[in-house]
């Protein structure tokens, strides 16, 4: 299953658009992370934009950070124009189609990062990442609107009216269980395996260089925590501040959320008009 993630999106004409192109080329579940405007989901540009689309609003789901946003994903792919100091980006035209048997898998979610129309993803944003990817373009123009983008991404991982068939595929852990397993393996190696500053340093770095991005599979996963188990460490998750999530938990978030925005646009009616829904004409 493809998740969509857009990160502080500004404009309601480009999430209509990208609720559009998700029902086209899905299914794909849409989540926004902090978004600009309380309105943005209840502005008419959004209901111009995603025509066709009605009745699923409420299917977008709204987040206040990107952990909450990828908690249960499995794989990572963040799209940015501009080049990291410390991320090596992918060829998203060479590398998409590695990724379409994850993508048609509805057990395995597969989330699509995009940054704010403004100033694209930040450096929290592009670390939360299992791998970087960009559109390629001509040299004069570099990156793509929003809305485009998601539309060429999906189009790419689009399999046809029927998900394809295929053998069994490997399972992964989710982003909470890595971010634990994460955490553990700081705990009992830069604590108590290494000897020096530098080394804490270099298995640290190691650790979140390889353990954020690499495939676990649930095995691998238990495996480590055998070896941590022997090695001493009874750490549990709620002692990192990774909570298990209670069934029903994101449906409550979800309402709860929701509830707050409404709230919002309803104490301030210019704001849910918007200026963009001034001297619109009458269908």
């Amino acid at each position: 299953m493809k998740r969509i993630v857009l990160c502080r999106p500004a404009g309601p004409r480009n999430v209509g658009s990208i609720l559009r192109a998700a029902l086209n080329f899905g299914p794909a579940e849409i989540v926004i992370v902090a978004p600009g405007r309380p309105s943005l989901l209840i502005h008419p540009d959004f209901d111009q934009m995603s025509h066709g689309g009605e009745g699923r609003r409420e299917t977008i789901r709204v987040v206040d950070t990107i952990q909450e946003a990828l908690a249960d994903c499995h794989h990572v792919v963040a799209f940015t124009a501009r080049a990291r100091a410390k991320q090596r980006r992918v060829n998203w035209r060479e590398h998409g189609p590695t990724l379409q048997d994850l993508a048609d898998d509805p057990e395995q979610r597969l989330a699509l990062v995009f940054g704010s129309e403004e100033s694209g993803l930040t450096k929290e944003e592009a670390a939360a990442a299992s791998e970087l990817a960009h559109l390629r373009t001509s040299v004069e123009h570099t990156s793509l609107n929003l809305a485009q983008a998601v539309t060429v991404v999906l189009h790419s991982l689009f399999s046809g009216n029927k998900v394809h068939q295929t053998e069994q595929r490997t399972k992964q852990i989710d982003q909470r269980e890595r971010e634990f397993l994460k955490e553990k393996m700081h705990l009992v190696f830069t604590k108590e395996v290494a000897r020096t500053e530098s080394a804490a340093e270099d298995i640290a770095s190691m650790i979140d260089r390889m353990f954020t991005r690499a495939t676990i599979e649930p095995r691998d996963a238990r495996a480590w925590h055998l070896i941590l188990r022997a090695m001493g460490s009874e750490a549990e998750p709620s002692e990192f501040g990774v909570g298990r999530q209670q069934k029903g938990a994101r449906r409550a978030q979800a309402l709860a959320r929701r509830r707050r925005l409404d709230a919002e646009a309803q104490s301030d009616p210019d704001e849910a008009q918007g200026e963009h829904g001034k001297g619109l004409p009458e269908n």
